[in-house]
């Protein structure tokens, strides 16, 4: 195949296998359509299904599987921990060989309209796909499920869908679908029953509140397991890998005395993304190679078409970023009087080379071979992926910057424009807090491991050290900034109240060993 793309709908059925099974004899009824793997969970009640192939072929694919899902599923009689509002729930087309993002937006679109035109089914569009900036969060589509949108969609204006009559189907519901990169949904059952404590955890490791830029999570009950679980997508697996969200998720719910139970992968996960996780255990239940997106794509091939050889790359399908301009452009690009880059594009910058000196420190020490050698090999993993962030930052301080600059511009005119306006303003400034707040914790992680290397590392490594040291709380206290400033379009006080908090947190943490790291240096080097 020339061109490959890949869907992944999401159908509100995980305990009848039955109904399951003629789902996917649907999907594969199309000829040249590759299914790759199906996920079932009883808890949840959803089945995920992933499924590749050629762009009009996919569309057909989806579109059966949205016509037997109207056929088969009544969400009146459905009940699932999981947020859903249709039959089928959520429909993504994913690039993956040959086909550009924009193209994909297409082919959502183009099956938008086929399925609200030909099944009646409301269906909204998400993320790439999406036209409207309160609809890109798939969580904001979704919002008060299938029984709230029964009176929204009638009454409410914003609820208005992109395709089909304001009106839900009495049965099926509504479709979400859009145009996105390759994510991976990921879930940890903690050994507790407690739903707060899964609550709190998800709160703390999702982007939106300031956690993990690139994860979204919620806290669900599993009942029949006697646990809780928080549920995951992680939207750019190489700029925040798997093993960093579990280490975060057991942190945070050891705060309440909780272990983890264990993790769950639902569907497939590239490769790459089980590489950095090499060295770590993450208690994913029944893993095996059938469960890696390649191997299984290759072998499915194999087996219809008789392909022996079919690797496609993934590496490209992390988040889209610019390539770095040179020392001299960027000093150009930040003296010129425009609003982007800016004081946060320099905090992500001065993290980076923070990073960098950090690498530095590790790369001398390795090479002397001493016995902290192998301890400095697994820091520098970790710091190269704290390096590869904080300079995807620096692009994407810009992208926060023009979302708030975008819902400036919104009219204001009457009443109910004006409202909306303030709403977007607010909105757009809290994604956009998500990039600073992700500057200063990976800033203060690059801080941390150079107070590690300041025991371990090479000694003569030492000024380096107490420079990288200086530039991280540089760019700790230059995102800070820009956070605090933001916090002003806020007027949510509990939002506000809690960044302030950890803002303060982050500070005081990160002067306390950029002091004690100058306090070392001048014992070696005395004024």
């Amino acid at each position: 195949m020339k061109k490959i793309v890949e869907c992944v709908p999401n159908f509100s059925e995980g305990r009848d296998e039955a109904k399951v099974g003629l789902l996917i004899n649907a999907i594969a009824s199309v000829p040249e359509i590759f299914v790759l793997d199906h996920d079932i969970d009883a808890d949840h009640n959803r089945t995920v299904i992933t499924f590749i192939g050629e762009p009009q072929a996919v569309v057909e694919a989806a579109f059966r599987g949205a016509a037997t899902a109207l056929e088969l599923i009544d969400l009146n009689h459905h009940k699932g921990t999981h947020p859903r509002f249709g039959a089928l729930d959520v429909l993504p087309f994913i690039p993956i060989k040959g086909i550009t993002m924009d193209e994909c937006v297409k082919l959502a679109r183009h099956a938008g309209e086929r399925i609200a035109s030909e099944l009646r089914i409301p269906v909204y569009l998400y993320e790439k796909a999406a036209t409207r900036m309160d609809r890109i969060d798939l969580a904001d589509v979704r919002r008060g499920e299938f029984e709230g949108l029964r009176k929204d969609i009638v009454t409410n204006p914003d609820r208005k869908p992109d395709f089909g009559e304001p009106r839900i189907h009495m049965t099926g519901g509504a479709v979400a679908i859009g145009a996105r990169t390759m994510l991976i949904a990921y879930n940890i059952n903690l050994a507790t029953g407690d739903l707060s404590v899964a609550k709190k955890v998800a709160r703390a490791v999702r982007g939106r509140d300031g956690g993990l830029k690139y994860v979204k999570a919620l806290g669900m009950q599993l009942k029949d397991r006697n646990q809780v679980q928080v549920s995951m997508n992680l939207v750019n697996y190489q700029a925040t890998p798997i093993y960093r969200v579990f280490e975060m998720v057991r942190m945070e719910a050891a705060r309440y005395g909780v272990a983890i139970a264990g993790s769950k992968i639902v569907g497939l996960v590239p490769q790459a993304a089980l590489n950095s996780c090499i060295e770590f255990f993450l208690q994913i239940d029944n893993f095996n190679e059938d469960s890696i997106f390649e191997h299984r794509m290759r072998s499915e091939m194999a087996r219809q078409e008789g392909i022996d050889e079919m690797t496609p790359r993934l590496e490209d399908h992390a988040a889209e970023v610019a390539q770095s301009p040179t020392i001299d452009e960027f000093v150009e690009e930040v003296s010129n009087a425009t609003l982007a880059p800016d004081g946060g594009t320099v905090a992500a910058y001065a993290g980076a080379l923070a990073a960098a000196l950090a690498t530095l420190v590790c790369n001398l020490t390795i090479g002397q071979h001493t016995p902290a050698a192998a301890e400095v090999r697994a820091i520098l993993k970790q710091i190269e992926q704290l390096s590869a962030d904080l300079r995807l930052a620096v692009s994407e301080e810009a992208e926060g910057r023009a979302s708030i600059l975008d819902a400036l511009a919104l009219p204001r005119e009457t009443e109910a424009e004006k409202l909306a306006r303030a709403i977007a303003v607010e909105d757009a400034a809290k994604n956009a807090l998500a990039v600073p707040l992700r500057v200063a914790q990976s800033s203060l992680e690059v801080l941390e491991w150079l107070s590690v290397l300041a025991e371990i590392g090479n000694p003569a490594a030492f000024p380096n050290i107490a420079t990288g040291a200086q530039v991280a709380m540089a760019a700790i206290r230059g995102a800070i900034y820009n956070v605090l400033s933001q916090l002003t379009s806020i007027n949510d006080d509990d939002f506000n109240r809690s960044h302030r908090s950890d803002l303060s947190d982050l500070i005081h943490r990160g002067k306390e060993m950029a002091d004690e790291i100058e306090m070392l240096f001048f014992r070696l080097y005395p004024k």
